[in-house]
C-alpha cells in the first residue's frame, strides 16, 4: 500500500509542482503526518523534493523534475497497457487501481506514446486463465502481429481438421489464452476467431482495410470465447474428490470449469468428500488430466472414467516397483 501511496504522490506533485500537506493528505485521504514521512521517504530515494514555510509555500518538486515515466520508448509504453489482464485483477478487487494506475501513466506520457499505448490496447489482449492447452509453434505470429499492426489484409492457409482450406482475413487483434494465440479476423461481414499455429502459411495483399468502428477486443473476446469454450468442454463427469481434491482440481483440469464444478457441488460427508458435476472436453482427456489428483478422487460416472482412472492407477504401480 505504500509503495502505491508514494507513487501516487510523486505524480500529484508533478501534476501540481506545489501543494500543501493538508491539500495533499485531503487529496490521498491520508493524515498530514503520513503526507510528511512520505515526502522524506521520496527524499530519501532520490526525487528532488523540498518544503516552504510561509503564505504560498508548500511542497514542491525542483522546476524542470520529472520522473523517467515520459522517457519510455515506444514499445515499453505499449507493454504496459498491453500485459494487463483486467478480469483477474477485477476478481482481485484490484481492478480500479489498475484503472487509476493506467489513468495516471497516461497523463505522464507524451502525445506519440499516449496514442501509440492506446492503439496497442485496442489491437492485443491478454486473458491470463487457463484452459488445459499446452503452449503451440506459431511460426506465422510474426506476420500476422504485423498485418494486425498495420491493418493490412492477409491471404492465409488454414488447416481445418485434414485438410487446409485459403482464406483472405482482415486481421483486427490477436488473444493470448493459455499459452495459445488466437485471431480476431473479420471476413466478409463476420468476425471469427482463428487458432495462429493452424495457419500453415500467411502473406499480406498489399490491401489495407478499416477497422469496424464499434469493434472492442476485450468485448469481442469474451463472447467469443464462451461459445469456443462450450464447444470444447462438450462431456461432462461425475467425481466424488476429497479435501485436497477440491482444492487441486483447478490446478488438474479447466480452471474456469473447475471453478463452476465446485460452486455447484454437493455437501460434503463426514470425511469432507463432495461430489462435483465437472465439464471435460472427453473422458480420455478429463482421466489424464484427474490421475493427478490420485487417491482424492472418485469416479461416479460414466463408468468408462472409471476404468481409465483404474488403468493409469494399475500403471502407475507396475512401473514404480509395486506388487500389483
Amino acid at each position: 500500500m505504500r509503495a502505491s501511496r508514494l507513487v501516487t504522490l510523486l505524480f500529484t506533485l508533478q501534476r501540481r509542482r506545489s501543494a500543501t500537506a493538508a491539500e495533499l493528505a485531503r487529496e490521498l485521504g491520508v493524515s498530514e503526518r503520513t503526507i510528511y514521512r512520505d515526502v522524506a521517504a521520496l527524499g530519501e530515494a532520490g526525487v528532488p523534493l523540498f518544503t516552504e514555510s510561509g503564505p504560498g509555500g508548500g511542497i514542491r518538486l525542483v522546476e524542470g523534475w520529472r520522473t523517467r515515466l515520459d522517457g519510455l520508448t515506444a514499445h515499453e509504453a505499449a507493454a504496459l497497457f498491453a500485459v494487463g489482464a483486467p478480469q483477474v485483477l477485477a476478481e482481485l478487487g484490484m481492478g480500479a487501481a489498475l484503472a487509476g494506475a493506467q489513468a495516471k501513466l497516461l497523463a505522464t506520457l507524451p502525445a506519440t506514446l499516449r496514442e501509440h499505448a492506446r492503439t496497442v490496447a485496442e489491437r492485443f489482449h491478454l486473458d491470463a486463465p487457463g484452459w488445459f492447452h499446452r503452449p503451440h509453434e506459431v511460426p506465422h505470429l510474426d506476420i500476422v502481429a504485423a498485418a494486425v499492426w498495420d491493418q493490412q489484409r492477409l491471404a492465409v492457409g488454414y488447416r481445418r481438421r485434414d485438410e487446409v482450406v485459403q482464406r483472405e482475413l482482415d486481421p483486427l487483434g490477436l488473444v493470448m489464452k493459455a499459452g495459445t494465440w488466437y485471431l480476431a479476423a473479420a471476413t466478409g461481414d463476420r468476425v471469427l476467431m482463428f487458432r495462429v499455429d493452424r495457419i500453415v502459411e500467411a502473406a499480406p495483399t498489399g490491401q489495407g482495410f478499416e477497422r469496424p468502428p464499434d469493434f472492442d477486443l476485450p468485448t469481442w473476446w469474451a463472447g467469443a470465447s464462451a461459445g469456443f469454450e462450450s464447444t470444447m468442454l462438450r462431456a461432462t463427469v461425475r467425481l466424488r474428490l476429497g479435501p485436497r481434491g477440491l482444492a487441486r482440481l483447478p490446478h488438474v483440469t479447466d480452471a474456469d470449469a473447475a471453478a463452476k464444478a465446485l460452486a455447484d457441488a454437493g455437501d460434503p460427508d463426514d470425511r469432507g468428500w463432495r461430489e462435483v458435476t465437472l465439464a471435460v472436453e472427453d473422458v480420455r482427456v478429463a482421466a489424464a488430466q484427474l490421475v493427478g489428483l490420485a487417491g482424492e478422487v472418485e469416479a461416479i460416472d460414466p463408468a468408462g472414467l472409471r476404468s481409465a482412472l483404474r488403468d493409469a492407477g494399475l500403471a502407475l504401480v507396475a512401473h514404480n516397483g509395486g506388487t500389483g
